[in-house]
């Protein structure tokens, strides 16, 4: 490597270590607490997405958060697939059913309304951004496709660090479930305009979106004594529609990981058989170095 290239690799790595140092002050200056770090079933390199989850996930979206936000990236399909909620094929069809797609032209050129297939993507609860936005008072709501990994926070210096080693990637739903529970009554002298709300994770603490969600407001399947799985309270809802988009913002995490695995496996044999093969031709020179 030359000196200008060492330089400039030098300069590179001082100035990544400088924001990321500089940035927890960033994040102070704006007065807002770092979203607290939850467990989930898909963190590290041997995650697994709880299937339970993903479809009790699925049912807060399509009762709650469907009527503004979109997905438009995730077909109806796309909840049979292995790794996901894995609904039956039968359950998806009747799902997409439910649902008037916008289709066409037809012969005589015109667009038409057909009930959902299979193979259709979610549709956008409106035509465009600015029937949306006039709908909810200039705020234009985010499609829900790549969210949780659009929705993420820096965690400074020197957690990032050991991320690296724990494989801690969850930024995206640690923030979405502490937005959906970091609702309250703003401090005083903070005075809040019309459509606003204050949300101590949301940068600048205003958000247009009213608190979404309560407790006992979605019923979750019963199991065989009669009661839900799990509490049906805002934690565990904001935990389950996280953990559903997350699953919608990278749908093959667990064929990545496995795959992964496999590689790290793979690479540690080759690197044995190297060893082995290189102290094997080694050994037949008599001084212990390769002949000339």
């Amino acid at each position: 490597m030359s000196r200008t290239s060492f330089r400039l690799a030098l300069t590179g790595l001082a100035a990544g270590l400088s924001l990321t140092l500089f940035q927890p002050a960033v994040q102070a200056a704006e007065g807002g607490p770092k979203p607290p770090q939850l467990s989930w079933s898909f963190s590290g390199p041997f995650g697994k997405f709880d299937r339970a989850q993903l479809q009790r996930g699925f049912k807060v979206y399509k009762e709650v958060c469907a009527s503004c936000h979109g997905a438009s990236l995730v077909a109806f399909r796309n909840l049979a697939q292995p790794g996901g909620p894995e609904f039956t094929p039968g359950q998806v069809a009747a799902l997409a059913a439910t649902y008037q797609i916008k289709d066409g032209p037809n012969d005589q050129g015109e667009m038409f309304d057909r009930p959902g297939r299979p193979a259709d993507r979610f549709p956008s609860p409106f035509p465009n951004e600015q029937a949306a936005r006039a709908a909810q008072g200039g705020a234009y709501p985010p499609d829900f496709s790549v969210l949780a990994k659009a929705r993420t926070y820096t965690r400074g210096f020197p957690t990032f660090i050991f991320d690296i080693f724990t494989q801690y990637q969850e930024q995206g739903p640690d923030y979405i479930h502490a937005l959906m529970t970091g609702y309250e009554e703003p401090p005083a002298g903070v005075t809040l305009l019309p459509g606003q709300n204050y949300n101590q994770y949301m940068p600048g603490h205003l958000i247009a979106m009213p608190k979404p969600l309560s407790d006992g407001q979605i019923e979750y399947p019963k199991g065989p004594d009669g009661k839900a799985p799990v509490p049906e309270t805002v934690d565990q809802y904001a935990r389950d529609v996280a953990a559903f988009m997350m699953w919608m913002a990278e749908p093959h995490l667990e064929a990545r990981k496995r795959l992964g695995m496999q590689v790290m496996i793979f690479l540690v044999i080759f690197a044995g058989l190297l060893y082995y093969t290189k102290k094997k031709v080694w050994s037949r020179m008599p001084d212990g170095s390769p002949a000339h």
